[in-house]
C-alpha cells in the first residue's frame, strides 16, 4: 500500500513512467489532426487532447516498463530523458493508474465518436498493450515490432480525424500514410544503438534480425519515402515533406556501421529527440500558414 509518507515518491514514479518529453509527440498529433479535419473547439477536442497528453502516454510507458524491468536494470539508456527503471515496489500500482487514469477519457471518447471513431480507438489502445504485455509482447517480433510503434504514434492523429467526422481525403491519407512510414523508420533506427544488449538477452527486433547497416539504409528509404508521399497532401502540405531531411541527414552517417558497433548510432538518436522538437515547431508554423490561408 502507498502511505502518505511515500506519496510523493509514487507520484514522481508515475509521472516518470509517462516520459514527459513525450507526452507532446501524441497530444499533439490528435489535436492538429482533429482541429484541420474541422472538428472545431469541443468537449471531444479537449478530452482527446487530455488523454493523449498523459493517461495515454503512462498507459503505453507504465505497462512496457513493469513487464520490461528486467532488462531496463541492464539498460545503459535508461534513468534519463529516455525513461526511469521503475522501482518494482511501484509496479502494481502503475499498472492500476495507468488502467483507472485512462479508463473514463476512453469511455468519454467512444461515447462522443462514432463507430468507425470507436474502432480506431480500440486499435490503437490495442497497439499500446500488445506491445509490452506478456503473451503478445509485439515489441519483440521483428517487423511488428516497428510496426505496432508507428501506430502508437499515427494513432492519435487517425483517431483525430475519425473523431472530428470528416470524410478521408487524399491529403489526409497522405499525410497519415507518411507519418506512419517516419514512425516506422524511427523506430527501426532506435534499435540499432540496442542490437547488441538485446542480442545478449535473446531479444528480437527488427534491427537483431536485419543488422545494423540494413536497418539504418531502411531507415533512410522509409524517411525518403514518407516525404515523396507527402507530394500527393498538395501545395502547401506537400512543404511538410521537406521535414524529413534533417532526420536523413542525421542517420546517414551511420548508413554502413556493423553490428558489433551498433552503439555508435546512440548519438544520431540523441539527435532524433532534439530534431523532433524543432520538427514539431516547423510542422506548427507551416499548419499555421494553411489556416490562414483556408
Amino acid at each position: 500500500m502507498t502511505t502518505t509518507t511515500d506519496a510523493p515518491g509514487a507520484v514522481r514514479q508515475l509521472v516518470g513512467s509517462s516520459r514527459p518529453l513525450s507526452w507532446i509527440n501524441t497530444a499533439y498529433p490528435f489535436a492538429a489532426a482533429y482541429l484541420l479535419a474541422g472538428g472545431g473547439i469541443t468537449v471531444a477536442l479537449v478530452l482527446g487532447t487530455v488523454f493523449f497528453l498523459v493517461p495515454y502516454n503512462l498507459l503505453m510507458y507504465g505497462v512496457n516498463d513493469v513487464f520490461d524491468h528486467e532488462s531496463d536494470l541492464r539498460n545503459p539508456r535508461k534513468g534519463g530523458v529516455e525513461g526511469i527503471v521503475l522501482d518494482r515496489r511501484w509496479h502494481t500500482l502503475t499498472l492500476w493508474s495507468a488502467g483507472l487514469l485512462a479508463l473514463p477519457f476512453v469511455i468519454a471518447l467512444l461515447l462522443l465518436g462514432s463507430l468507425t471513431s470507436a474502432l480506431v480507438l480500440v486499435v490503437v489502445l490495442a497497439a499500446v498493450i500488445g506491445y509490452s504485455a506478456p503473451g503478445l509482447r509485439l515489441k519483440e517480433r521483428p517487423v511488428l515490432d516497428s510496426l505496432t510503434s508507428s501506430t502508437h504514434f499515427v494513432g492519435p492523429a487517425a483517431v483525430g480525424l475519425a473523431l472530428s467526422g470528416a470524410p478521408l481525403t487524399l491529403a489526409a491519407l497522405a499525410a497519415l500514410a507518411a507519418f506512419f512510414l517516419w514512425g516506422m523508420a524511427s523506430h527501426a533506427f532506435g534499435a540499432v544503438q540496442d542490437i547488441v544488449p538485446d542480442r545478449e538477452a535473446g531479444i528480437g527486433s527488427i534491427a537483431t534480425v536485419l543488422g545494423a547497416r540494413t536497418t539504418v539504409r531502411l531507415s533512410l528509404a522509409l524517411y525518403t519515402a514518407a516525404g515523396l508521399l507527402m507530394l500527393a497532401a498538395g501545395w502547401p502540405a506537400l512543404l511538410a515533406g521537406l521535414l524529413v531531411i534533417p532526420y536523413i541527414a542525421s542517420i546517414w552517417p551511420y548508413r554502413s556501421l556493423s553490428d558489433e558497433h551498433g552503439d555508435r548510432a546512440r548519438p544520431g538518436w540523441r539527435r532524433f529527440l532534439g530534431l523532433n522538437l524543432l520538427t514539431g515547431f516547423l510542422l506548427t508554423q507551416l499548419l499555421i500558414w494553411i489556416a490562414l490561408r483556408s
